[in-house]
């Protein structure tokens, strides 16, 4: 009984992570990819500060991860993570961002990212 208290909090949890528009879209562009926080700043028109702490509830939830890479943090998909078939299932239902992030690359705007 226990066990499905802790799946039921894990579930609510990513949730109300998810509940928020600005995670949402954030989960949505890295669904097929990575991105990091200079791309999620151009494309939500946010400070880099707000897109970091969006991404911190996110990492501390264990739904993204990250890898640095010299000075730049790229952040994926946890697919490991207990609720991602949950997460998967959300992003299905949304509309694709990657139309998002083909304007970046045609601005040339993901490129600054490359090392």
């Amino acid at each position: 009984m226990e066990k499905t208290m802790i799946e039921l909090e894990n579930a609510a949890q990513t949730l109300k992570l998810l509940g928020d528009k600005t995670r949402l879209t954030i989960m949505g562009l890295i669904k097929d990819g990575e991105c990091c926080v200079c791309e999620f700043v151009e494309v939500l028109q946010m400070s880099q500060p707000s897109i970091s702490q969006h991404l911190r509830k996110l990492r501390d939830a264990g739904l993204v991860k990250e890898q640095r890479r010299g000075q730049w943090i790229f952040y994926s998909l946890n697919t490991s993570h207990a609720t991602y078939p949950i997460i998967q299932q959300i992003l299905e239902q949304i509309p694709d961002q990657k139309e998002k992030l083909r304007a970046l690359e045609k601005a040339g705007l993901r490129i600054q990212c490359d090392l």
